[in-house]
């Protein structure tokens, strides 16, 4: 557990099995009873040890009186049910996430893995890359595929039901299409200049370039640009220029703009190396092995090749939109190249 002062804690909740090693859940005091940003994952690991974390900073699960989720990912909103459960919390949620959730507690393994399947067949994926996929239709359970329903919805620009807070919701989609950002106006405990303290779940991370991808979502058509969202999302982010940032990984840092233009810069860089790689048609399969990554791509494990192709075709998408890719008439699957 971190005091960060005035009224607000962490406690870092283990993810299993993830390289990114924990989530920051935040406690947040408030006049009727403390407020949760996040949960962490549904882990009996991570169920103690936000318990304990909880014990720590001198309350417990049962005494929780909210939890507001910045947005579904299962190390986010895995453990809502039970603090819901616990403590008869009610859990807020932006409307675009809730329904994300709502669709997936009808959808189930067998439906996942089929659109998986599918849509990666559609982006290149060789036969020996979908073999495993097609074979694990038959029953392999994922996690986060029973999700509590939030009972709450954030609506964004609006002040969160706190007494005694002003926390502020700002959407930010991007990396979900329902992720928020929560703005806490208040003067910085330690007097640090900025307006007041951001809690910025995935959007903006000190370090760590957050995923973005396409929305996955089997029910769901909609052709979105998800790193176009993400891009204008920065940009209002960076205009409200808190005092700090309270992530949701990692750790807290100050000047929110000066890492916002760093990460506009990164995707701009980008967007023009693709540009030279789509000098000959690829599809996205083909562009993400030939993309940057933090390892060679024969070094990339099976089931974050999955993450490395959605975030091929999100930029993809933005050059299309953007004017400057198209895609290639009668490729299939479809491939595209630089106009």
């Amino acid at each position: 557990m971190h005091d960060h002062g005035g009224g607000v804690r962490s406690i870092e909740v283990p993810i299993p099995d993830n390289p990114l090693g924990h989530t920051l859940v935040y406690v947040v005091d408030a006049d009727r009873g403390p407020v949760l940003v996040d949960t962490g994952w549904d882990d009996p690991d991570s169920w103690d040890t936000l318990a304990e974390g909880l014990a720590a900073c001198g309350t417990s699960a049962a005494e929780i009186h909210g939890v507001v989720i910045t947005h579904h990912h299962p190390d986010h909103h895995g453990l809502s049910g039970r603090v819901r459960e616990a403590s008869g919390a009610w859990v807020a949620m932006h409307a675009a996430d809730t329904a994300v959730v709502r669709r997936t507690r009808g959808t189930g393994p067998q439906r996942w893995f089929t659109y998986m399947t599918a849509k990666l067949a559609a982006a290149g994926a060789p036969e020996e890359h979908l073999a495993p996929l097609r074979a694990a239709r038959g029953g392999r359970s994922l996690p986060g595929f029973s999700p509590a329903l939030p009972d709450r919805e954030i609506v964004p620009g609006e002040l969160l039901p706190l007494p005694g807070r002003r926390l502020r919701a700002i959407w930010t989609p991007g990396h979900t299409p329902g992720h928020v950002c929560l703005h806490l106006e208040e003067e910085h405990p330690a007097g640090l200049p900025g307006h007041g303290r951001l809690f910025s779940g995935d959007h903006l991370l000190p370090e760590i370039t957050p995923h973005i991808g396409l929305y996955e979502d089997p029910e769901d058509a909609t052709v979105t640009d998800p790193l176009g969202d993400y891009l204008d999302s920065l940009e209002r982010v960076g205009r409200l220029a808190p005092a700090e940032v309270l992530p949701a990984h990692q750790h807290a840092f100050a000047d929110a703009p000066a890492r916002v233009r760093e990460l506009l810069a990164h995707h701009e860089v980008r967007l023009t190396g693709l540009l030279a790689l789509l000098t000959t048609p690829l599809t996205p399969w083909q562009l993400a092995e030939r993309m940057e990554w933090n390892r060679p791509w024969d070094q990339i494990p099976y089931g974050s090749r999955h993450i490395a192709v959605s975030e091929a075709e999100a930029h993809l998408r933005r050059l299309v939109k953007l004017g400057r890719a198209e895609a290639v008439a009668g490729s299939d699957p479809v491939a595209y190249v630089a106009a």
